[in-house]
C-alpha cells in the first residue's frame, strides 16, 4: 500500500504495509525545553491545579491527592504509580460538577513510590488544556529505593536503556551495581554505567535485537548503599524488545526518515530548532508519549513567547524537554522548508490532533524505546545523561562508567 499526504505543495509518500503499534529549548539556546518540568514553578495561568505540587517528595500515603479547576470541567484524570516495574492506576472519581478529582474513599498511596498525574480539562468554549506532574511518597528512614524504567511486561523499542534513579546518593556503587542483574535471551553482554551517585543505567554494546526478552533481577534489599542506608527492593521484572524503529532527523534538510527493521517506511517533512534555539544533535530515546500536553515558555525563561495548552501527539526525547510533537499553529509550508521551533522537532498536525496527519501517523507507530537521531543541527550533541542518551557514548566509554571495573 502507498499513503500520500499533500499540503501546500508538499507531498509525503509512505510505502509498504504499515503495522501501527501502540517547547523546546533552554535559555542558553541548547536543545529543547518548552514544557512544564518537574520541580518548576507552576506556570502563570495554569487552569489545572494539582496537589501535591509538581516534584514534591515525601508525600504521606494518605495524600492528599487532588486535581481541581475553578471553572470548566475535567475531561480525564489519570494518577498512576510509575517506575516500579508495573504501572498501577489510582482509583478515583471526577465530581458531578466536573471541577474536582479525588481518589476513591479508602484508597491510599504506596510508600517509597513515584506517581504521575495527567489531567486534561475543557473550558467553557471547549478548548483543551493539559497538565502533567510527578511526585514521590515517603521512603522509610535509613532505606533507599531505585525508581526504574521500563515497565514490567512492556514491549519497547530496540534503543531501550534500563535506568535506575535512586532517592539517595549511593556511596557503595559497586555493591549496588552488583545487586542488579540484567540478562537477555538471546544473551548479550549488558553493562552498567553510573551518572553521578544517584543514577545507574544498563545497556548492551549495540541496540537490542528485535524479539529479545530482557530480565532485570533487583536484589537491593539489605544492600548497604551508603553508611547506615539499606535497600528495600527484591523483585524480578522483564520486558520484550519489539520491532526496530530508528528515525533520522536532518535539521538542515528539514526531513525525518523513519526506518522500520532497516527499511525506509516514510520520509516526513519537519521543522526543527530555529537559529537561536537549535535542536540537540545525537541519538535520543523515546521515554514518554502524550496525546496532548501543555508547553509554556514562561516556565523555562522564554517569557510570554508561547503558551500552547493543547500540543498534540507529544513524544518526549530528553529530560530537559526536547520533544517531537504535532504542530497545528505553523503554516503548512513551514514543514520541510524552515526551522522555526524552540528546539523541538515539529510535525504537521491539526488542532485536537489528527490520526491522519504526519504527527498522528508517527505517534501511532512509536514505542517507548524507539530511537530518534538528529543530525546537521547547529548545536552540540545531547548529553548521555539527558534522558536515555547513553547511546551517544561508545562502548569503551560506557564500560568505563561501571563501578565493577
Amino acid at each position: 500500500m502507498t499513503f500520500v499526504w499533500k499540503r501546500a505543495g508538499h507531498a509525503l509518500v509512505v510505502a509498504g504495509l504499515l503495522a501501527g503499534l501502540v517547547g523546546c529549548t533552554a535559555a542558553d539556546g541548547g536543545g529543547g525545553i518548552d514544557v512544564v518540568l518537574p520541580g518548576k514553578v507552576r506556570a502563570p495561568g495554569d487552569v489545572i491545579r494539582v496537589s501535591p505540587e509538581d516534584g514534591s517528595r515525601a508525600v504521606p500515603a494518605g495524600g492528599p491527592v487532588e486535581v481541581k479547576l475553578d471553572s470548566g470541567r475535567l475531561e480525564r484524570v489519570t494518577v498512576a504509580q510509575v517506575e516500579d516495574g508495573r504501572r498501577a492506576e489510582v482509583a478515583g472519581e471526577i465530581s458531578a460538577d466536573g471541577l474536582r478529582w479525588r481518589p476513591r474513599p479508602g484508597v491510599r498511596l504506596a510508600l517509597a513510590a513515584k506517581y504521575s498525574v495527567d489531567a486534561v480539562a475543557l473550558d467553557g468554549h471547549g478548548r483543551r488544556s493539559a497538565r502533567h506532574t510527578t511526585f514521590t511518597t515517603v521512603v522509610p528512614e535509613s532505606r533507599f529505593i531505585g525508581y526504574f524504567k521500563p515497565e514490567n511486561r512492556s514491549t519497547v523499542g530496540t534503543g531501550m536503556i534500563v535506568s535506575f534513579d535512586f532517592n539517595l546518593p549511593i556511596e557503595n556503587r559497586a555493591a549496588v551495581e552488583r545487586a542488579v542483574r540484567v540478562t537477555s535471551e538471546p544473551p548479550v553482554e549488558v553493562v552498567g554505567h553510573w551518572f553521578g551517585k544517584e543514577r545507574l543505567d544498563f545497556r548492551p554494546a549495540a541496540y537490542w535485537a528485535p524479539g529479545t526478552r530482557v530480565t532485570v533481577e533487583i536484589g537491593l534489599r539489605d544492600v548497604e548503599g551508603a553508611p547506615g542506608v539499606y535497600g528495600i527492593q527484591r523483585k524480578t521484572v522483564g520486558f520484550t524488545v519489539g520491532r526496530s524503529q530508528v528515525s533520522r532527523v536532518d535539521a538542515a534538510e528539514h526531513t525525518m526518515e523513519v526506518r522500520r527493521d532497516g527499511r525506509v517506511l516514510a520520509t516526513l517533512p519537519v521543522t526543527a530548532g530555529a537559529p537561536k534555539t537549535t535542536t540537540y544533535n545525537g541519538r535520543m530515546v523515546v521515554t514518554e508519549l502524550y496525546d496532548v500536553t501543555r508547553m509554556d515558555g514562561r516556565t523555562v525563561g522564554f517569557g510570554g513567547e508561547y503558551d500552547i495548552k493543547d500540543v498534540p501527539h507529544a513524544i518526549r526525547l530528553t529530560d530537559s524537554g526536547t520533544f517531537l510533537h504535532g504542530n497545528y499553529w505553523a503554516d503548512a509550508s513551514t514543514f520541510g522548508s524552515a526551522n522555526v521551533s524552540h528546539g523541538c522537532v515539529g510535525l504537521r498536525d491539526e488542532k485536537g490532533g489528527s490520526p491522519d496527519s504526519p504527527a498522528g501517523w508517527f505517534f501511532d507507530r512509536t514505542l517507548v524505546g524507539d530511537v530518534v537521531e538528529v543530525v546537521n543541527s547547529r548545536d552540540k550533541e545531547v548529553a548521555p545523561d539527558n534522558g536515555l542518551g547513553g547511546w551517544n557514548l561508545d562502548w569503551p566509554r560506557w564500560k568505563a562508567g561501571s563501578a565493577l571495573g
